[in-house]
């Protein structure tokens, strides 16, 4: 009979390090350090519903690796939220800070609830209870926040309220994804869309492609997928041919201009639809007849069932976990350039590195900077991935991970073992 018990996420980020601690030589005492994180913290607390009743909720905070600096990463809401899954993408966030060079280790936080059935009171509430509770362990120089799935700006600012309550003065630096009027950066909520059209510009030059008049299709017409598009359409000249959302996608041999399939969803709730464009499947725009393509959607897109029909010379994963790693393979031997989600998709983190550095200065810069200093760290970084995949003769995701982990592994080094 077949598994069914699902992936453990933590398990596939140990695997992860075996992979590169085997490839460039780590010793067995590095690799159980780089196997652990730091610290955990677990908190139960009561908040108190709109009906007067209390219940109570179960969070985390796992701070992975402080070697190259104050942790750094998201706090999701979910019911699916568990410790395991934490400390999994506490470990990405790691690698992903490292990709890029940024001053960071990685962190990770949640809470387990349905923010779907909890009114805008209830979660201020349970925001509030939660950021006072990891409080502790948070801050500016420690570890620093920001939003992931099922919170926003919003829940940024409550948690930078209720720290700085806490310590009786201002701290904007504490979180990032803020609000403009409370600290927050030009360019942050456009920065994942528009890092990944970067890096794709510059992995195209590699990959023999040229961006201008490419046939791009994008699975995911969300944030991410749709910025990316833009800049790709607008700046870049490419041709977007296929788009889709969570109900389905939509296709145009010569071209959808993207910016009114932006209107269409939001004057109708998805792409589905478009005026003169035909309805496809989110499957059949992996597949779809494309130069680019940009799985913007879900993790486990990419499979071993699908690998051998994508069509794309490059597949640039501006969602986290879009391709299994058996499907790598197959896109490997096809000479496909795919460019790994800690390394496509980290201009998110890297604009908030720049809203904390901003924060820290209480120096603010205007948009053109904020994107000019990102495009430079997204290309540099794609370079210094694309070295290692031709020295090593790997993949790019095995190239990225190898980079991150020996920069945090020299970091660990250079640093010692205290006391």
């Amino acid at each position: 009979m077949a598994n069914t018990s699902p992936i453990n996420p933590f398990e596939t980020a140990k695997q992860q390090i075996d992979i590169v601690a085997d490839l460039i030589g780590i010793n067995d005492g590095l690799r159980e350090v780089l196997k652990h994180p730091k610290r955990e913290l677990t908190v139960n607390f009561p908040v108190r519903m709109d009906d007067g009743s209390y219940r109570v909720y179960t969070g985390y905070r796992v701070q992975y690796n402080m070697a190259r600096g104050p942790t750094k990463g998201g706090i999701r809401y979910h019911p699916q939220v568990s410790l395991d899954e934490v400390r999994a993408l506490a470990a990405w966030m790691t690698w992903k800070c490292a990709v890029v060079n940024i001053p960071y280790g990685g962190a990770k936080g949640g809470v387990i609830c349905d923010p779907k059935h909890l009114t805008r009171g209830e979660l201020e509430r349970l925001t509030r209870r939660y950021a006072s509770e990891i409080a502790p362990i948070i801050g500016p120089e420690m570890d620093i926040p920001a939003p992931d799935v099922y919170t926003d700006s919003q829940t940024m600012a409550w948690i930078m309220d209720s720290y700085s309550m806490l310590k009786g003065y201002s701290v904007p630096g504490v979180v990032t994804g803020k609000p403009i009027s409370l600290g927050g950066s030009e360019g942050r909520g456009e920065a994942t869309g528009r890092g990944c059209a970067y890096v794709i510009r510059e992995a195209a030059k590699d990959a023999g492609v040229k961006v201008k008049g490419a046939a791009v299709a994008i699975q995911g017409f969300g944030n991410a997928g749709s910025v990316a598009g833009n800049i790709l359409y607008d700046e870049q000249g490419a041709k977007i041919v296929a788009v889709s959302d969570s109900r389905g996608g939509i296709y145009k041999s010569d071209g959808l201009n993207p910016h009114a399939v932006e209107a269409h969803k939001q004057k109708t709730g998805s792409v589905v639809g478009f005026p003169g464009a035909k309805e496809i499947s989110n499957d059949e725009v992996l597949e779809a007849k494309a130069d680019i393509l940009v799985p913007a959607a879900l993790e486990n897109q990419i499979t071993k069932r699908n690998a051998d029909r994508i069509q794309a010379k490059i597949v640039a994963e501006a969602a986290n976990g879009p391709t299994l790693p058996e499907a790598d393979a197959i896109l490997f031997q096809k000479k496909v350039t795919v460019l790994p989600d800690i390394l496509a998709n980290a201009g998110g983190v890297t604009v908030s590195y720049f809203e904390w550095a901003q924060d820290i200065q209480g120096y603010f810069w205007g948009l053109d900077e904020v994107n000019s200093r990102l495009e430079r760290t997204m290309m540099r970084s794609y370079s210094d991935v694309h070295k290692v995949a031709v020295e090593k003769k790997v993949h790019n995701r095995t190239a990225a991970y190898v980079l991150a982990i020996q920069r945090v592994v020299d970091a660990i080094k250079i640093r010692g073992i205290y006391p």
